[in-house]
């Protein structure tokens, strides 16, 4: 363990395992609430009480993705959600935020789908959602084109 200024370093060898801001205040707690959320994984009924969540300021897609995930799988959508602020762990909170509100504008409400849609906006590629797993969506409703109908497309009607 390391203590300067400004942070608490601690390491293992030449590795960095974790980084904490320094707080002179009495009987202050200083959180990173990336470190507790593998543990919010396992104990999601934890998430409303969690003292290192508290104060964390995300953007209000987040919170809309929170409802809509618990509205449709209950507790099975925290869980989804918890997946979802793991994705911090890794990515940019700029990211994620986009990742989201494609999905939420999408309807395409899940963890698999953020994530998917956040690697297709890095790598820069289309979004190909597989809406299979998906049994609560309505199917989509497709009724065959008649030839008349791409002849009035090109003003070539015959009437």
């Amino acid at each position: 363990m390391k203590g300067y200024v400004q942070e608490v370093v601690i390491a293992c060898g030449s590795e960095i395992i974790a980084r904490h801001r320094r707080s002179y205040d009495r009987e202050d707690m200083v959180f990173d609430p990336l470190h507790y959320l593998a543990l919010l994984e396992q104990k999601t009924g934890a998430l409303d009480q969690a003292a290192p969540l508290a104060g964390w300021e995300l953007p209000e897609c987040f919170a809309q993705l929170r409802r809509l995930l618990e509205a449709r799988l209950n507790k099975g959508g925290q869980r989804e959600y918890v997946q979802v602020l793991r994705l911090l762990e890794t990515f940019r909170l700029e990211e994620v935020t986009q990742a989201i509100e494609q999905a939420l504008q999408l309807g395409t409400i899940s963890f698999d789908a953020v994530k998917h849609l956040l690697l297709c906006r890095i790598e820069q590629r289309p979004p190909r959602l597989d809406l299979e797993n998906y049994p609560h969506l309505p199917p989509a409703q497709v009724r065959t084109t008649q030839a008349s109908e791409y002849m009035a497309l090109l003003g070539e009607v015959n009437r």
